[in-house]
């Protein structure tokens, strides 16, 4: 099955929404939405997502059940049938995959934006199985790849375990090499060492990547590797011998995916499974690796973690686009008050409901540049590797995106958490509403908060990297410098430190270079202190774990906040300014980006302050009046800059935010699509309508 081919005009790739209550909002608009779409992501790019939402549209087996419950079971083989389509559509070969790497997170967003269950399944298997298998295998290992395409295996990636998730060193699952069989006998030694929460693995997956700890003869221990382990007989779904393979259970959200657990009872897998890109065992048990450092190759060995956390920031943007997308059209329509009591006005004209939405628009701009530009220096990064660099500029590089990712994650996911909740109330009782989808996107999107490292202690890698680079130079005189230039500002450290707030009034915090100059304090800041506190911790003799322990609130974990805000600020702010930018854009991108630096520098104010950079009142005032007056210049754009980043209807599936903002009209026809809405209770007796409640109680008395 092909997908829809695209051809034709314009006006067919972007068509006009349609005239309707929105009509208003879009008139006011002080740019073209056709125009910065196609700046933003380009015509090719415009067809391909335009394809894959034509095909889930018109097909049956896609089609939205609007007031129907499906049992887990049921929404689990749907969502698998699902899966199983979008690999007969072939929206992109192995091929365009490595030809275009970031096709590849536009075919996840796209299906996330639809049903993030599925986008989940797809992932899991393709790219998290897939690209683990790929990366970290060699051409042994090659002749899985078209199995994956093909769906003959179906698989996932066993990294954690029921004791031990972030700690990935602490993994006890074992793999014993006997040179006799040449085989590994891979072995669960208990419970707590059964894989967990893996997803695909509940149900549907045949072979897994398993991480365990490598074993070879005279009790020689080599650290984690990777292998590939059948789990399930392809044709019948039954489990291997010596694998206990299940479901854990109901979630708070995804529940179309099947997360799973596993235990190994000496299963034994042939000698060629260990994925030995970075370390192998010959025939007769001697273990060869090309790195001469043990953490090099355990860092090497995780780098699909990295891979995962950029995923994950790419999802919780996507996230955080579709609950703006619902909020903003709903306050554009949603008429209530005004300055007469014959007069209502939209909710947007209000200030507060400016500065509660405005400002994750923002954000949502802002971070999906940021999650892009780090997915290709991440591809950057593999690619290197692939082609056997293992050299200096390679190691830091890897180093850079691994501290990057590690607190991008948070960043990502901890803002669309707050932009999704904030969205559900500014949306009022109809934000609670289940068909209007923003429960959903909250529930979905909380595991970003956790899986592939939980957020705090994924920023202690961020710091850790920060102050790593300062005792270096305070130890060695190293300079401040990266592949990537995230820290190369650094070199400048005490000269920054002796900078002061100069802003005199709103128009000179109207420009993100204002609150960049601040961030680069702020980190600078931070960074002195989050290493004087470790110093401090270690004179009074705690050893190096406890020191580190006791500097992570209010010190490390702010540094590293703040470090990521300042990289992803200053990503942006580089992107609105370039020369390439239209000169129609430039306005309304400049406006984005200083109202996200802005934004989110003001919640590092009394940081500011403690620090000396701001002093009096004025400095906090008029970092708060420029928000409100960006706030107020973006209002008038705020739909339309939606409509450029909002999917079809079809795929949205809110009814408070459809494209022709035909609120209540849509809100009734979606309630009249409920099944049985009129009827009365199934479950109330016939006899009810004539018998007395208290008569009914007495006669069971």
């Amino acid at each position: 099955m092909m997908a829809p081919t695209l051809g034709g005009s314009d006006d067919i790739l972007l068509p006009d929404f349609p005239r309707g209550p929105l009509q208003a909002y879009r008139a006011r608009a002080s740019f073209s939405w056709k125009e910065l779409l196609l700046f933003l992501e380009g015509e090719d790019m415009l067809r391909f997502k335009k394809a894959i939402f034509t095909a889930l549209e018109n097909d049956p087996l896609f089609a939205r059940s609007h007031g129907a419950d499906l049992s887990m079971e049921k929404y689990r083989e749907l969502n698998f049938l699902r899966c199983k389509r979008i690999f007969e559509y072939d929206f992109l070969t192995a091929e365009e995959m490595l030809k275009s790497p970031l096709k590849v997170s536009v075919l996840i967003h796209c299906l996330g934006m639809y049903d993030w269950s599925l986008a989940a399944k797809y992932l899991l298997h393709i790219l998290t199985f897939g690209s683990a298998i790929y990366s970290s295998g060699s051409e042994r290992h090659f002749k899985y790849i078209q199995k994956i395409f093909n769906m003959e295996i179906f698989g996932c990636f066993a990294l954690t375990e029921v004791s031990h998730g972030s700690n990935t060193k602490a993994i006890r699952t074992t793999a014993h090499y006997d040179p006799a069989t040449e085989e590994f006998i891979i072995h669960s030694p208990d419970f707590e060492a059964a894989k967990f929460w893996v997803g695909n693995m509940g149900k549907t997956a045949t072979h897994a990547v398993v991480f365990a700890q490598l074993h070879t003869p005279g009790g020689q221990h080599h650290g984690l590797h990777s292998f590939v382990v059948q789990i399930r007989d392809p044709k019948t779904l039954l489990a291997m011998p010596g694998v206990m393979v299940g479901d854990i259970g109901k979630k708070l959200g995804q529940n179309g995916l099947d997360n799973g657990f596993a235990m190994f009872h000496k299963v034994r897998i042939p000698r060629q499974n260990l994925l030995n890109r970075t370390g192998d065992v010959t025939p007769e048990g001697t273990y060869v690796t090309p790195f001469k450092d043990a953490r090099q190759r355990f860092g090497a060995s995780l780098s699909n973690l990295s891979f995962g956390r950029v995923s994950i920031m790419g999802m919780s943007i996507v996230n955080l686009k579709l609950a703006v997308s619902i909020a903003l059209r709903f306050s554009a329509t949603r008429r209530q008050f005004g300055p007469t009591d014959k007069e209502e006005i939209p909710v947007l004209e209000y200030q507060m409901q400016q500065w509660r939405l405005l400002p994750y628009l923002a954000a949502a701009y802002a971070l999906d540049h940021f999650s892009k530009s780090l997915f290709l220096d991440l591809v950057e990064l593999q690619q290197g590797l692939l082609g056997g660099g293992h050299g200096a500029r390679q190691a830091e590089l890897g180093r850079e995106i691994h501290a990057l990712a590690s607190a991008g994650k948070p960043l990502a996911s901890w803002t669309a958490q707050q932009g999704i909740q904030e969205c559900r109330e500014a949306c009022g009782g109809h934000g609670y509403l289940a068909m209007n989808r923003l429960g959903d996107l909250r529930n979905d999107n909380d595991p970003n908060c956790t899986y592939e490292g939980d957020n705090n202690v994924l920023l202690q890698q961020t710091s850790n990297y920060l102050l790593g680079l300062l005792a270096r130079r305070v130890q060695d005189g190293a300079c401040f410098e990266s592949p990537l230039k995230t820290v190369d500002f650094l070199e400048a450290y005490p000269d920054i430190l002796g900078q002061r707030f100069m802003g005199s009034s709103v128009a000179d915090c109207l420009e993100s270079a204002v609150p960049l100059a601040a961030y680069r304090w702020l980190v600078c800041y931070l960074l002195r202190e989050s290493y004087q506190k470790l110093t401090q911790e270690k004179r009074s003799g705690s050893n190096d774990f406890q020191a580190r322990n006791d500097c992570q609130v209010y010190h490390c974990r702010s540094l590293a906040l703040a470090f990521i805000e300042l990289t992803a600020v200053q990503r942006f702010h580089q992107h609105v300014h370039h020369p390439s930018v239209p000169p129609s854009l430039r306005a309304v991108l400049g406006r984005l980006s200083a109202l996200y630096a802005l934004w989110s520098l003001s919640r590092h104010a009394a940081l500011l302050y403690r620090g000396g950079y701001f002093s009096g009142e004025q400095a906090g005032k008029l970092l708060e009046s420029a928000i409100l007056a960006l706030c107020s210049q973006l209002k008038d754009d705020a739909v339309t800059l939606v409509d450029v980043i909002a999917p079809p209807d079809f795929v949205l599936d809110s009814p408070i935010g459809r494209a022709d903002g035909e609120l209540y009209k849509n809100l009734w026809t979606t309630v009249l699509q409920g099944s049985n809405v009129l009827a009365r209770p199934s479950w109330w007796p016939e006899f009810s309508a004539n018998k007395p409640a208290v008569g009914r109680l007495r006669s069971k008395l």
